[in-house]
């Protein structure tokens, strides 16, 4: 079973940073892309960016420009560089991986996995 787990939410100023980061384990046979979601009180979880395993990116809109995702392989992680934050951007972040695994011999593609969430808040 493949666990994601993410780290590095918490409270920031207005203006400030911060550095999410989520590792995959478990049952993992390759990584297609990694990215990233969030989910603002009393609202749906929306896109946020994406990197595939080639290292190609894209970002929503709302975070094009100030946000950066950044891949290890190596490590199956993901990273979330979210510069001059706003109090809009306060959500839960959560973090997803499109994966090929191998059970007992056989391989399943393009699982979707998610998790639990990391809490952002900006606020002065």
């Amino acid at each position: 079973q493949v666990h994601l787990v993410e780290s590095g939410g918490g409270l920031v100023q207005p203006g400030g940073s911060l550095r999410l980061s989520c590792a995959a384990s478990g049952g993992i046979l390759s990584i297609n892309a990694m990215g990233w979601y969030r989910q603002a009180p009393g609202k749906g979880r929306e896109w946020v960016a994406t990197i595939t395993s080639g290292g190609s990116s894209n970002y929503s809109d709302s975070v094009k420009g100030r946000f950066a995702i950044s891949g290890d392989n190596a490590k199956n992680t993901v990273y979330l560089q979210m510069n001059s934050l706003k109090p809009e951007d306060t959500a839960i972040y959560y973090c997803h991986a499109d994966v090929n695994s191998d059970y007992d011999g056989t391989t399943y593609y393009d699982l979707d996995y998610w998790g639990k969430g990391t809490l952002v808040t900006v606020s002065a």
